[in-house]
């Protein structure tokens, strides 16, 4: 098969990771790099191309003379404009970094696009290609697990992070913008969302100038078969870590995992204390990639189409909603 002609839309720091991965494929080629700072796209133009490719700052531009079959949009949240729904109508496929957007409305609109027009979409929710995650999933979908019931996460870390993550108008909070992955793993496992309570609250940067970001959040959500879980999220916790666990808990298992690629089984559907443990280095960038150029080659949804990220976008918002209301907010 020839090689897919591959751009990049935004030259931050997610990009590298993606780029260095189109690198791993022997499918994709990279042949065009946009950002508004024309000096980050030059520099992967020369990183990624050997200078080969070309450099744009206009994104309508790339998309009308590259001839792209495929685009990451690695842009920040608050930076989308049409760039997805002008990538639909020139027939690109994509893959989009999370959050796809801070509100439903345009997530909609992005929906509507890609599915009228056809294309192949995949977001970032690279914990959903984990081996740990894929192996619960595989039994809670076949009903080897039984019904599950809890699931308790954190996600933990201490970092400024860009004046644009700490501006709350932009990310859309810390909830909104990274702990986005650990509720999307709990849509994954636990079905659909029927009603979220947060409390939020920023503790530790209250006197950092233009911080508007929570930096404390817990959050309970009741699914629609009942199950329950409880999401809590830090910005104050260990400089330098990056701390994501969840344990769940089904009516056969109780999985603890350490990652999405590494988990313990513990099997409680019988007597004894029989346990399966998953160890696995898979790299889940490279996992994401390969599942979309499978489903451009063959058809079919990649493991997180657009509608997906739309939907835990509104997962993610609601909880937000709650935090700022002190209110339930039913879906």
């Amino acid at each position: 098969m020839s090689k897919l002609r591959t751009g990049i839309l935004g030259c931050g720091g997610i990009a590298h990771a993606h780029a260095r991965t189109i690198l791993e494929t022997d499918r994709l080629q990279l042949v065009a790099f946009c950002d508004v700072i024309a000096a980050r796209a030059e520099d992967f133009n020369a990183r990624y191309a050997e200078g080969k490719g070309k450099a744009y700052t206009d994104y309508r531009r790339m998309y009308e003379q590259a001839r792209l079959d495929v685009v990451y949009i690695c842009l920040p949240p608050f930076a989308h404009t049409r760039d997805v729904e002008d990538a639909a109508a020139a027939g690109i496929h994509l893959l989009i970094e999370k959050p796809i957007g801070l509100d439903r409305k345009q997530a909609r609109s992005m929906v509507r696009a890609c599915a009228k027009h056809g294309i192949r979409t995949q977001v970032g929710f690279m914990s959903r290609h984990g081996d740990a995650v894929r192996a619960v999933k595989q039994m809670l979908d076949s009903g080897a697990a039984g019904p599950p019931g809890l699931m308790i996460a954190s996600y933990k870390c201490n970092s400024l992070h860009s004046p644009w993550w700490r501006d709350k108008s932009k990310s859309g909070g810390q909830v909104v913008e990274q702990i986005i992955h650990t509720f999307d793993i709990t849509r994954f496992l636990l079905g659909r969302p029927k009603s979220v309570f947060c409390h939020m609250d920023n503790i530790f940067h209250k006197g950092i100038r233009d911080y508007t970001v929570e930096d404390v959040s817990a959050t309970s959500i009741q699914f629609a078969n009942g199950a329950v879980a409880s999401v809590a999220g830090t910005n104050g916790a260990i400089p330098g870590k990056w701390l994501n666990e969840y344990e769940l808990i089904a009516r056969n298992i109780t999985v603890r995992f350490q990652d999405m690629n590494n988990a313990t089984i513990h099997h409680t559907d019988a007597p004894g204390s029989r346990q399966t443990i998953i160890q696995s280095e898979k790299s889940t960038f490279l996992a994401e990639t390969l599942d979309l150029i499978n489903a451009i080659d063959h058809g079919g949804e990649t493991v997180c189409p657009m509608s997906e990220g739309a939907e835990t976008l509104r997962l993610v918002l609601a909880v937000a909603e709650s935090g700022e209301t002190g209110e339930v907010v039913k879906l």
